[in-house]
C-alpha cells in the first residue's frame, strides 16, 4: 500500500432499514433474556413498505409480547408519522418463530452452562454454537481504539439522529446514511478529506418549495448543527479543502422501509470497523451469546484492545475460528501489521495464557447473558446501531482494558529474558 492514501468508512442512522431490524432482533433479544437467560435466540426481522416480520429460531420459556415490543421500538426510533409509508401504530406485524435444532443445541446445552465460575473441565464441555470465523481489531488512532473513519461517521450519525429527535431541524426524518473519507500519510490519519451526509428530510421545509433552495438550506443546517458540534473538540477536523457532499442525488423524502426493504445482519461492516479490518462474515444482532458469531467477535475486540492500550502493538487483529459443539478455538491468530513492540508469537502465547476464548468461558468472562439492571432490560439493543466497538456512551465489558498492567509486565519479563 502507498504511504499517501484515502480510506472511507460509513455509517447508518437507526432509522435505516436494516438497522430498524437489526435493534428489533436485539430488542427481541433482551427482553428475552431478561425473563429466561438460557434461552436459544436467533431473531431475524424484515421490513417493507408497511410490514414487519419477526422470523428465526427461539426456545425459551420466557413470555413476551412481540407485536407491541416491534411497535414500541420502531416509535423509539421515530417513525410515528403515517406520511413515512410506516408507523409504529399502523405497520402489520407477522411472527413466524420456530424452536432451534437440536442437532445444533446438543452440542452447545448443558446442565452447568447457567452456573457461575464453571470449572476448566466444565469449561471444556460446553461447545460453539456453529463453527466460523471471528475478527477483532484495536488501533491507536482514536482514543477509543478504533480507526478514524468508522469514528467519524459513527459520530456524525449520531448527532444527526440527535438533532432530529431534539427537534432542532424539525424536517429531518428517520433514515440516513454517513461517509468519511480521512487522508493518511505514512500510516496515519491527516486529514478529511470527504464527508457525505444522506438524509431523510420532508418534501417542503418552512415556505421553501425549490428543491434546490431546500437541499441548499439542509446543508447549511447540517453543516452548523451536525458537522461542526461532531468535530468541535477533535483534533482533526474538516478544512478548506474538504467535500462535504448532502443528499448527492438532490432530494431524499422517501426512505426508510417505505424506499428500501431492510434485514437484520445487512449492515455487517457498520456494525463492526467500517472495512478497515477483516471481518468473519457473521452477523450480531438478534442472536444470543452462545452464538460465537457475535461472542467470539466481542472476545477479539476485548484481546485486541488490551494487546493495543498496553502498548505491545500499534495496531492488532485478532482471528479465531471454531467447530461446533467443540469449546477450544480450532485455530488463533494475531496480526500486529509490523507494528508489534515484542515479537507477535509472545502475543499469541499471551493470548492463549491471559484470555478466555471458550464459548462458556467468553460468556461467563464478558458476562453476556445477565442483562444490567441498571439500564432497565436495555443490552444487546443499545449496541444494534451506531456500533458495536468504541462505545465510549456505554458500559460495555468487551471494551474494558483490565488486562493492560498484566500485559506490560508480561512485556517487561521477555524483555528482561
Amino acid at each position: 500500500m502507498s504511504n499517501n492514501y484515502l480510506f472511507t468508512s460509513e455509517s447508518v442512522t437507526e432509522g435505516h432499514p436494516d438497522k430498524i431490524c437489526d435493534q428489533i432482533s436485539d430488542a427481541i433479544l433482551d427482553a428475552i433474556l431478561a425473563q429466561d437467560p438460557a434461552s436459544r435466540v436467533a431473531a431475524e426481522v424484515v421490513v417493507n413498505t408497511g410490514l414487519v416480520l419477526v422470523t428465526g429460531e427461539i426456545t425459551t420459556k420466557a413470555q413476551v409480547n412481540y407485536v407491541d415490543l416491534v411497535r414500541s421500538k420502531i416509535a423509539e426510533i421515530g417513525y410515528t408519522h403515517a406520511e413515512n409509508g410506516f408507523s409504529a401504530n399502523s405497520c402489520s406485524v407477522l411472527v413466524a418463530l420456530d424452536e432451534q435444532s437440536p442437532d445444533i443445541s446438543q452440542g452447545v446445552t448443558s446442565a452447568q452452562e447457567q452456573r457461575e465460575n464453571l470449572s476448566e473441565s466444565e469449561l471444556d464441555q460446553i461447545g460453539a454454537g456453529d463453527q466460523g470465523l471471528m475478527f477483532g481489531y484495536a488501533c491507536n488512532e482514536t482514543p477509543e481504539l478504533m480507526p478514524m473513519p468508522i469514528s467519524l461517521a459513527h459520530r456524525i450519525s449520531r448527532r444527526l439522529a440527535q438533532v432530529r429527535k431534539q427537534g432542532d431541524l424539525t424536517y429531518l426524518r428517520p433514515d440516513g446514511k454517513t461517509q468519511v473519507s480521512v487522508q493518511y500519510e505514512d500510516g496515519q490519519p491527516v486529514g478529511i478529506d470527504t464527508i457525505l451526509v444522506s438524509t431523510q428530510h420532508t418534501e417542503t421545509i418552512d415556505d421553501l418549495s425549490d428543491n434546490t433552495a431546500i437541499q441548499k438550506k439542509i446543508k447549511d443546517d447540517l453543516w452548523s448543527a451536525v458537522i461542526q458540534p461532531t468535530f468541535a473538540n477533535l483534533d482533526l477536523k474538516p478544512n478548506d479543502r474538504t467535500r462535504f457532499l448532502v443528499n448527492p442525488t438532490g432530494k431524499f423524502v422517501v426512505g426508510g422501509p417505505q424506499g428500501d426493504s431492510g434485514l437484520t445482519g445487512r449492515k455487517i461492516i457498520v456494525d463492526t470497523y467500517g472495512g478497515y479490518s477483516r471481518h468473519g462474515g457473521g452477523a450480531f444482532s438478534g442472536k444470543d451469546p452462545t452464538k460465537v458469531d457475535r461472542s467470539a467477535s466481542y472476545a477479539c475486540r476485548y484481546v485486541a484492545s488490551n494487546i493495543v492500550a498496553a502498548g505491545l502493538a500499534d495496531k492488532c487483529e485478532v482471528q479465531v475460528s471454531y467447530a461446533i459443539g467443540v469449546a477450544r478455538p480450532v485455530s488463533i491468530f494475531i496480526e500486529t501489521f509490523g507494528t508489534a513492540k515484542i515479537a507477535e508469537d509472545s502475543l499469541l502465547d499471551l493470548v492463549k495464557q491471559h484470555f478466555e476464548l471458550r464459548p462458556a468461558g467468553i460468556i461467563q468472562t464478558l458476562n453476556l447473558r445477565n442483562l444490567p439492571k441498571e439500564r432497565g432490560g436495555r443490552f444487546y439493543q443499545d449496541v444494534a446501531a451506531y456500533g458495536h466497538f468504541g462505545r465510549t456512551d456505554l458500559d460495555l465489558s468487551w471494551e474494558k482494558t483490565d488486562k493492560v498492567e498484566l500485559l506490560k509486565d508480561f512485556a517487561l519479563s521477555k524483555s528482561a529474558g
